[in-house]
């Protein structure tokens, strides 16, 4: 085993006991949910144990996150530089852990449209929070007024469009896979 191995099988272990302790889980309820017994766990988190792949992927599970999570060692690369749509008033940042989900930020100077045809429906999930101002968002036939640090958060199948009341607003939304293509393809009709 290399000196890197060493790192890697100790920080795995470390990472397997901050998640059973963020959890609140004492070793007994750990080892239960990960079919282990008790004093395994514990030889595992205190390297007194080999590590197995599978045990790996069973605790993985047990602690609710991946295999790659639990060994991913690439922290180099943290910062993450926006891509500017001037055109459009966004700030986009991609999510690397998450390919396919993106943090963007907006400006909104124009309150939502008054034509029910105007809202658009496509696959994904969104959130979103307000930064400032107030935003009036449409869901169907619904309104909803989202003020200052309030959040929504919506499946995008349901016919829906966003814009102010009465001021410009600036807004952060996470927009999975799917809801980021559709919005994508709004800005080109």
């Amino acid at each position: 085993m290399t000196q890197e191995d060493g790192d890697l099988d100790s920080l795995v272990r470390k990472r397997i006991r901050a998640l059973r302790v963020a959890q609140g889980w004492s070793l007994d309820e750990l080892a239960t949910r990960a079919r282990l017994s008790p004093s395994s766990l514990s030889r595992i988190e205190n390297g007194q144990r080999r590590l197995a792949l599978d045990q790996l992927v069973t605790l993985a599970r047990a602690l609710d996150t991946t295999l790659d999570q639990l060994v991913e060692t690439d922290t180099d690369d943290v910062i993450v530089s926006p891509m500017i749509d001037s055109g459009h008033a966004t700030m986009r940042w991609p999510i690397r852990a998450e390919p396919g989900m993106t943090v963007m930020r907006q400006r909104m100077t124009t309150p939502p449209p008054d034509n029910p045809a105007s809202l658009r429906a496509h696959s994904g999930r969104e959130w979103l929070v307000v930064l400032s101002g107030v935003a009036v968002l449409l869901l169907g036939n619904r309104r909803f007024r989202v003020e200052t640090n309030q959040a929504a958060e919506f499946p995008t199948m349901l016919p829906h469009a966003i814009g102010t009341a009465g001021g410009p607003c600036e807004i952060l939304g996470i927009f999975d896979r799917e809801a980021r293509r559709g919005h994508n393809a709004d800005k080109k009709s």
